[in-house]
């Protein structure tokens, strides 16, 4: 049975984001169980309504970002709204944040989310074998009821990238001058690579996406 790494990139979600400073609690109540370790569901947040409207978060998702000592520990998680939780506080899993920060609270940061991962299995990721760079599915998928995804490249369970100008289920060594598949350290040079072709596959893990706007 199949079983996909779905990559969602939120193109909304650019340079310009507000980035809100927040104090971060554990809970005990918020769950964080194999499901959210193993990325089939993403991770539970709760924060005021009022929060989530400045961070513009249209579906929901933010990206919490911990500085601890000289590392940067992030978290992206699905917003439960309430009320009762201050403006620039928010509410994570007591055992994630100990785990990550060895503290019950923490000072970050919060932002809309820009990518976040979801692993699907059957039956909903037979529903991606056969499409191909370019096609778009419905977002319910993943998570994302009435928005479409666009898949815009992958890999395989070796590593080796999807091209979008290699049609169909192949494995093949191409000549290449630059990504995906090869990035050249000299202008001008190419080199053959071992690559996949634009279409999923069994053997595909990671399926590379961005969310769909309507235009208007």
């Amino acid at each position: 049975m199949p079983e996909f790494k779905v990559v969602i990139s939120d193109p909304k979600a650019g340079a310009d984001i507000p980035e809100i400073k927040v104090k971060v609690k554990g809970d005990e109540n918020i769950e964080y169980g194999d499901a959210e370790k193993s990325q089939k569901k993403l991770p539970i947040c709760k924060a005021n309504p009022e929060l989530v409207k400045k961070l513009n978060a249209e579906h929901g998702i933010i990206t919490i970002r911990i500085r601890k000592e000289e590392k940067k520990i992030k978290h992206t998680c699905k917003v439960v709204e309430d009320e009762s939780i201050p403006p620039d506080e928010v509410r994570v899993s007591l055992e994630w944040l100990g785990d990550a920060t060895g503290a019950e609270e923490a000072e970050g940061v919060a932002f809309r989310a820009k990518a976040w991962q979801i692993t699907i299995a059957s039956p909903q990721a037979d529903q991606l074998i056969g499409l191909k760079i370019g096609d778009k599915f419905d977002g319910s998928l993943v998570g994302l009821p009435g928005y479409q995804l666009e898949i815009r490249g992958g890999s395989d369970n070796s590593g080796f990238p999807m091209l979008p100008t290699l049609p169909g289920p192949v494995k093949k060594k191409v000549l290449l001058s630059g990504p995906p598949g090869f990035h050249p350290r000299e202008k001008g040079e190419r080199r053959r690579k071992t690559v996949r072709g634009n279409t999923v596959t069994h053997d595909t893990v990671q399926i590379n996406t961005v969310i769909v706007y309507s235009k208007k």
